[in-house]
């Protein structure tokens, strides 16, 4: 073994602060155990080192002096005396006999004092919490500067129903919904120790605290425009998807786009209402099943995502018709296509043979890499003519 690879303070001292970092040490201070004295064996010189490298063996071993390391206890051994070799006294182990000298070496004294102080504090209120900051102490110090206002909010979650209250309407000094935000994993990990089952769903992310502990969701709104003439001194409103529970009067078509500028842009069209999608329109088109009872038409863009959305929207209501998510209309298009950063993932069951080909085609890159033609830059003669053949019963030729 070379001198390089011999034992040094430094390293002793680091493989005790690994040790540290993974709580090991504190949990088992918190938990009430008693001190096992840790020892740290030490690679030295053997007795063959001692011949010829005698002046760095020397200088290795007078580094492990025990006036050097008064909170370690240097056990040793004897090397040599045979054949021939001198016979030698080496450190072997280095030992800490307390818990006192094991913070004290690696300078988190001050850190322990604040933990403890902090479990006494908590157990005095939330005794249920007092365990899982035991189990887990180098997470509490990780936020100690927030741990009581995440204990006050922890408890009084506990301690009130939260079905009809939005995470808003938390009531405990210190706590806003920027704190809850910021703070949702570690109270995530607070509220599953301290809840019962039955208030916990654990089907929901833990990144979701309003699903996954039963506060009232952000409701899904619907933007819609009248294409006719509305029954309402209004030709655009924009509702909440839960109250939008029956067909709007005088209503037998409805589009539903992803594009704003286009929605906007829709020509009159007798008995017709344009949806706005904004996204992955499946989660908001659930709510209204009324759209059974209607020509249904999608619109979306021609690109994997956009038969995605085309997917999760029939997959719900069979009945829906794609416009212009074709390859004629993609074709046409040419001079307009653009890259999707990311392609969506996965096989489309609800997708029409032609809209399977199509979407096949461009996630394998058949006319190039990651192609798309976003739902804006189709001309709008296409999209009168396209509405034209809607209005007569038919498809575009």
């Amino acid at each position: 073994m070379t001198p390089a690879r011999w034992t040094g303070p430094e390293q002793v001292v680091a493989a005790l602060h690994r040790n540290w970092a993974n709580g090991r040490y504190l949990a088992a201070a918190a938990n009430g155990h008693p001190f096992d004295p840790v020892e740290v064996p030490l690679k030295g010189p053997s007795a063959t080192d001692t011949l010829h490298h005698y002046d760095q063996a020397l200088a290795w071993a007078q580094a492990w002096a025990p006036d050097r390391h008064p909170r370690l206890t240097i056990r040793t051994r004897h090397i040599g005396g045979r054949n021939g070799t001198p016979s030698n006294t080496v450190p072997d182990r280095a030992c800490v006999e307390t818990r006192e000298h094991l913070w004290a070496l690696l300078g988190v004294t001050d850190q322990v004092d604040r933990f403890h102080a902090l479990h006494d504090q908590t157990a005095g209120h939330a005794p249920d919490l007092a365990q899982w900051m035991a189990d887990h102490p180098m997470k509490v110090l990780a936020h100690e500067a927030d741990w009581h206002r995440l204990v006050r909010t922890t408890c009084w979650i506990r301690d009130h129903t939260t079905a009809p209250l939005y995470l808003r309407q938390i009531d405990t000094p210190g706590v806003d919904t920027k704190f809850i935000e910021t703070n949702k994993g570690m109270l995530a990990e607070l509220l599953d120790h301290t809840l019962p089952e039955d208030r916990i769903n654990a089907g929901a992310p833990k990144s979701d605290l309003a699903a996954r502990y039963g506060f009232r969701a952000k409701p899904a709104y619907v933007r819609l425009r009248h294409l006719g003439a509305s029954p309402l001194p209004f030709s655009e409103l924009t509702v909440r998807a839960e109250e939008l529970t029956t067909r709007p009067p005088e209503t037998h078509t409805v589009f539903v786009l992803e594009n704003e500028i286009t929605y906007l842009c829709l020509p009159p069209l007798p008995t017709a209402i344009a949806i706005l999608g904004s996204g992955y329109a499946a989660a908001l088109l659930h709510h209204l099943p009324w759209l059974n009872d209607v020509n249904l038409h999608y619109w979306g863009d021609i690109d994997t995502h956009g038969f995605a959305i085309l997917n999760q929207v029939r997959g719900l209501f069979p009945h829906t018709q794609s416009l212009l998510m074709d390859r004629t209309t993609f074709l046409a298009h040419e001079p307009h296509w653009s890259t999707e950063k990311t392609q969506a993932p996965g096989h489309m069951a609800h997708l029409t043979p032609e809209e399977a080909q199509l979407a096949h085609d461009l996630g394998n890159n058949t006319y190039g890499p990651n192609l798309r033609l976003e739902q804006e830059r189709i001309r709008i003669s296409a999209v009168r003519s396209a509405l034209d053949a809607v209005t007569q019963g038919c498809r575009p030729a």
